[in-house]
C-alpha cells in the first residue's frame, strides 16, 4: 500500500541530506556498533557493508512508502541472508531502522519537520513489522537454521 504523502516527505528529506552532502552511514554505524559491539567482527569490510546496509535500508523505507512490490521479497531475502551472521534478534533490526531514521533527521537539519519525522517513523514501523514477519516465516521454514525436510 503506497502512501504518496509519506513518499513525498521522505523524498524531500533525502534531497535535503544530499544537498547538504552528508553521509549518514558513519555516525549510524558508530552508534549501532556502540550499542551492539559484539557485531563488529561480522563486518569484515565495514566501509562496504555500511554503504550497502545504509542504502538498502533507505531504499526499502522509501519503497514501502511508494508501494513498491519488490520490498517484501527483498526484506525476506535479507533476513535469511543475515542468518549467516548468527541469530539476529528483532530488536537489533529495530535499532538499526531507528538509528537510520535518527541520523537522517540529524543530517536533514532544519529541513526535518515533525511531518518528515512522522513519515519516516510510519514506514520504519511498517519495515519492522515486515522484518518480524520474515523472521517468523524463516524460523518456521528452517527450524534450527536448516531447511525443513520435505513432507
Amino acid at each position: 500500500m503506497s502512501d504518496d504523502g509519506d513518499a513525498a516527505l521522505m523524498e524531500a528529506s533525502l534531497m535535503a541530506v544530499a544537498d547538504a552532502g552528508i553521509d549518514i552511514r558513519h555516525l549510524l554505524f558508530e552508534r549501532f556498533l556502540a550499542a551492539y559491539p559484539e557485531r563488529r567482527p561480522a563486518f569484515l569490510n565495514l566501509d562496504a557493508a555500511s554503504r550497502r546496509m545504509t542504502d538498502e535500508t533507505l531504499q526499502i523505507l522509501f519503497g514501502l512508502a511508494a508501494g513498491e512490490g519488490w520490498v517484501w521479497p527483498l526484506v525476506a531475502e535479507l533476513v535469511v541472508t543475515h542468518r549467516n551472521y548468527g541469530a539476529l534478534p528483532a530488536d537489533e533490526y529495530d535499532a538499526f531502522v531507528d538509528l537510520t531514521i535518527d541520523e537522517l533527521g540529524r543530517a536533514a537539519g532544519t529541513a526535518w519537520t515533525v511531518a518528515h519525522a512522522a513519515a519516516w517513523r510510519r514506514q520504519g514501523e511498517a519495515l519492522k513489522a515486515m522484518i518480524r514477519r520474515a523472521l517468523a516465516e524463516w524460523r518456521s521454514a528452517m527450524p534450527g537454521g536448516a531447511a525443513a525436510a520435505p513432507a
